[in-house]
């Protein structure tokens, strides 16, 4: 089985923190991406946090989409399934405030990617990681991106560990 991967990019670090960018990678390997424009009432914004995934505020003003149809499409493309994030314990809440300030309900579940991993793969896990930073050829830090790193570094790991 190949976990469907998630990944949020987010205006900072803390709980007054909002998604800004979305992005997953299928079992058959499809990406989705959306830059997500940010509602009135979002307005915290950390520099450090811009720093690393490189999204200004005015990208999302110029190129973002309304909440409600990234909250739409999510749905029509995850609807019953479940995707796994390696940082479930921010991206998890993230989702659930991009939901609800759309007023959509989540159709699917968002796990931690540990939830799929054997003890081999965990065994793996970092000898795995090593393998993909040192041949992983696109930028980090953008949602599609990390998504699609993590399946890596999980297809990889599981193969280590036989």
């Amino acid at each position: 089985m190949t976990p469907i991967i998630l990944d949020v990019e987010a205006s900072g670090f803390d709980p007054h923190s909002y998604p800004i960018e979305v992005g997953f990678v299928t079992a058959e390997g499809k990406r989705f991406s959306r830059l997500i424009k940010p509602y009135a009432d979002w307005s915290h914004w950390c520099e450090d946090a811009e720093s690393t995934h490189g999204i200004s505020r005015n990208d999302l003003e110029q190129h973002g989409r309304d909440g409600r149809e990234v909250a739409q499409e999510l749905n029509q493309w995850l609807s019953g399934q479940t995707v796994y994030t390696d940082g479930w314990v921010l991206d998890k809440p993230w989702m659930i405030k991009l939901f609800d300030r759309a007023q959509v309900s989540m159709e699917f579940w968002v796990s931690p990617i540990e939830m799929v991993l054997s003890e081999a793969i965990i065994a793996s896990w970092n000898e795995a990681k090593a393998l993909q930073e040192a041949s992983f050829r696109e930028p980090r830090h953008r949602a599609s991106t990390d998504a699609l790193f993590i399946q890596q570094v999980y297809m990889k790991a599981k193969q280590l560990a036989g």
